[in-house]
């Protein structure tokens, strides 16, 4: 009896682990498409390294 309950302990440790493995897994990816999105969203350069400086005469 005692084997069968530290079994389902064990059971319920990796269970309870694998939930939070797959919270962190989906909190990664939501933050990944976030980050992608703002981007996306973000103006490109409006100015290029030639249009800071004025010819030299």
């Amino acid at each position: 009896m005692f084997e069968y309950e530290l079994q389902k302990i064990n059971a319920a440790e990796l269970i309870r682990r694998a939930d939070q493995q797959r919270l962190v897994r989906e909190v990664r990816t939501a933050r990944r498409q976030a980050r992608r999105a703002a981007k996306e969203d973000r103006e490109g350069r409006v100015n290029t390294p030639h249009d800071r400086f004025t010819p030299a005469a």
